[in-house]
């Protein structure tokens, strides 16, 4: 895992992509509004799961290291807009007050395994970005303001999904493959896929059998399946990142 920010410069980001969040809330015409990119809610229900989200990691970074994750949160979020608002805005406030007291390289419960993502409050500072960013994006289409996430919580974004989401130790079921992401705003990942499972870097070791090219917002939204891998240009053979995106590995 390789991070270009300090762990201050990551909360500042997530504290931001928060507001961005809290903003659409804001304007949307209606919290009932269906979120184009995410089709089974309304905006208050990704305002739901997102602040949800943000609580139980705040609960999951206080209890240290775990073998099991601390109760989700179930209480429902404010239906009222303004209550919504404050009650979002508080649980980022939990998060970032509990990675801020833990510090970066405390031990935590995660769901991913040691494989090159750490088990710690950065990792999971950097996992909320992403997870804050991308339905920050969602939010910002139910709201009727579409905007691109900025091009460094893009490029933060891309490798923490590649390192964290996409390797594994479980066995690449296709033929071995290197697939390279290439930012036109940033660096080049490359993402190895062989029987010894997938494993990302920015030093490539060999020529990559294929390569999708677009600005890291762009790749991210191809990562979470917000846009369709047709939509950037491919040099080679597309069919393995087709075949990455449908993987299911089971350890």
């Amino acid at each position: 895992m390789s991070s270009d920010h300090d762990f201050p410069a990551l909360l500042s980001l997530l504290d931001d992509r928060s507001a961005a969040f809290r903003e659409a809330l804001a304007t949307a015409p209606a919290l009932d509004a269906e979120v184009p990119t995410c089709p089974e809610w309304t905006l208050h229900e990704l305002a739901q799961h997102l602040g949800q989200g943000q609580r139980f990691w705040a609960a999951i970074v206080t209890a240290g290291a775990s073998e099991t994750p601390p109760p989700r949160p179930t209480e429902p979020a404010p239906a009222e807009r303004e209550a919504l608002i404050s009650w979002f805005a508080a649980s980022t406030d939990q998060l970032l007050d509990a990675l801020r007291e833990a510090g970066p390289e405390a031990p935590c419960w995660t769901w991913w395994e040691l494989a090159q993502s750490p088990q710690n409050a950065l990792a999971a500072a950097r996992r909320r970005l992403n997870e804050t960013a991308v339905h920050t994006y969602d939010a910002q289409l139910a709201a009727g303001t579409p905007a691109a996430v900025p091009a460094e919580v893009a490029r933060e974004s891309v490798d923490e999904f590649l390192h964290t989401c996409c390797s594994t130790t479980v066995a690449w079921p296709h033929t071995p493959a290197t697939l390279a992401f290439q930012a036109t705003d940033g660096p080049t990942w490359h993402l190895t896929l062989s029987p010894s499972g997938a494993h990302a870097t920015r030093t490539p070791t060999t020529s990559p059998d294929a390569t999708i090219r677009g600005t890291a917002a762009e790749i991210l939204a191809v990562l979470h399946g917000r846009t369709p891998i047709e939509a950037l240009p491919v040099e080679g053979d597309p069919e393995p990142f087709h075949q990455l995106y449908a993987w299911e590995p089971e350890a």
